[in-house]
């Protein structure tokens, strides 16, 4: 038995074993912090925990202006483009990276009284916090180089390893230290640096270019415009919570926050199928081969919206599991939040062709005008209806900024593909539709357990009916495309 699954295993595309992978990564760093906060709620008091939290919300923000974000969109689309010369790209990115953290690192150091006065951080902190913003950088830059080149091992082990450590020596610093939220911080910094600078010099080794006018100046032109879009994709996601606290008060900032993060954990699902079929798209694209992209990307919209739909079936029970009995209201925030993480994964199927074709200011055009939009219907509907508006208000924004982003596809497409639409609008509706149906049907079968079992029995029965149409769907996934790469890997 273990032998035919072996046999079956090593049958697939080597690019099916690395999404099925990087899936498995994704929700173990998931479940290792959903684990793992419990035990840090009850070693820090609830201000220390508060502080840690500052922390990490500051450098989010930061860490947009300072390294730029070099490793996301311009990144992929560049190992892409410059297939040949990739390695010199890598380096001469990852040099690019260096020379503005440690640029900012020096500013900060010359004017650390005004920042550390602002921010309500020491100087320990800050200078981790920079450290932290490249470290971050290098392993995202080696993370997907492994996922262009399907080397999936070698990423999968680091993930784990990393994954691990972290917990396991911060709450050991923390043990030893008065300090607790420094040592905290400083901790995850020591495993970064020990498991991640080798990955630097590999890839500068590699590419042998620190300094690439050519490159440079290509990576800023593309990202800095950016700035504003990574920016508010922040307000879009952080908001909602600051907003809620503000008008309704902490205790419903945190249920919110509940239903959030449960949703959260499909982001993490869509991330690492976006990250894997990304390239794939890029490659496509290039190839003047788009009509191979929409069986893909209806597949995956499928795949998004069957996982967000058993969320949904079985918020109740989530958040039983999750939290105490205080929070059950948070079960009325899941559906329409994770609505929206559908919304956000069919974004990014139509953003690629703005980051392929370089038109980064549709992508900023968008997410700034929905931020902005988010923060004013939060303001109106909040007061008027309670935290659950936030709810709604997000879903509504989300799925503006999916459909500018599908529109902006379609002019660049008119543009510079002699408009070949790679998507037929009429087939993403019915999917959108019938997603956005469940989720409805289950949010008022919240009101009644018998028949919100009686509709998971009839979705499980109609799942067994449509098996072989399920496997289908999902072959296609797996056979996307022949291997580029070595099978072997």
């Amino acid at each position: 038995m273990m032998n035919k699954v072996r046999q079956k295993y090593k049958s697939l595309p080597v690019q099916t074993r690395a999404s099925m992978w990087f899936l498995v990564c994704s929700f173990l760093q998931a479940g290792v912090s959903v684990i793992t906060t419990p035990i840090y709620t009850r070693l820090l008091n609830t201000t220390e925990y508060g502080d840690y939290s500052v922390f990490v919300s500051w450098m989010r923000i930061i860490t947009v202006v300072v390294s730029l974000q070099l490793y996301f969109g311009v990144y992929v689309q560049g190992i892409v483009k410059f297939d040949e010369d990739k390695k010199v790209f890598t380096s001469s990115l990852q040099g690019l990276t260096l020379t503005l953290v440690s640029g900012f690192t020096i500013l900060y150091v010359i004017t650390r009284s005004f920042w550390n006065g602002l921010l309500g951080l020491s100087t320990p902190q800050m200078l981790a916090m920079m450290s932290m913003i490249w470290t971050t950088a290098v392993f995202n830059f080696w993370a997907s180089w492994q996922r262009n080149e399907y080397e999936y091992k070698k990423l999968v082990i680091l993930t784990v390893v990393v994954t691990f450590l972290k917990p396991v020596v911060s709450i050991i610093a923390i043990e030893l230290s008065h300090d607790k939220v420094t040592a905290w911080i400083l901790a995850l910094m020591v495993v970064e640096w020990g498991c991640y600078i080798g990955l630097f010099v590999q890839q500068m080794v590699q590419g042998k270019v620190f300094f690439s006018k050519k490159y440079w100046l290509y990576a800023l032109k593309f990202n800095i415009p950016l700035i504003p879009h990574y920016l508010s994709e922040i307000v879009m996601n952080s908001s909602d919570r600051i907003m809620i606290k503000m008008m309704v008060g902490a205790g419903m900032a945190g249920i919110y926050s509940l239903a959030y993060s449960l949703s959260h954990v499909m982001i993490l699902f869509n991330n690492a199928l976006i990250q894997t079929i990304a390239p794939w798209i890029y490659q496509k694209i290039r190839d003047k081969k788009t009509e191979d992209i929409a069986p893909i990307a209806y597949a995956s919209l499928i795949c998004v919206a069957a996982v967000n739909v058993v969320l949904m079936a079985f918020a109740p029970e989530a958040v039983m599991i999750f939290a105490p009995k205080e929070y059950y209201d948070a079960i009325w925030i899941i559906p329409p939040v994770a609505m929206s993480v559908y919304f956000i994964f069919s974004y990014s199927l139509f953003s690629e062709f703005e980051f392929y074709y370089e038109k980064t200011q549709y992508i900023t055009i968008a997410t700034s005008v929905n931020a902005v939009l988010n923060i004013i219907l939060n303001y109106i509907f909040i007061g008027k209806f309670g935290y659950y508006a936030a709810g709604y208000t997000t879903l509504l924004c989300y799925f503006l900024y999916a459909t500018f982003h599908y529109l902006f596809m379609r002019k660049i497409c008119m543009d510079e593909m002699d408009d070949v639409q790679p998507y037929d609008t009429k087939i993403i509706l019915k999917i959108t539709g019938i997603f956005m149906l469940f989720g409805m049907v289950f949010l008022i079968s919240y009101f009644n357990t018998i028949i919100r079992y009686s509709l998971i029995l009839v979705l499980a029965v109609g799942g067994f009916i449509m098996r072989k149409r399920i496997v289908s769907t999902a072959r296609m996934f797996i056979d996307m495309r022949k291997p580029k790469y070595n099978e072997t890997n």
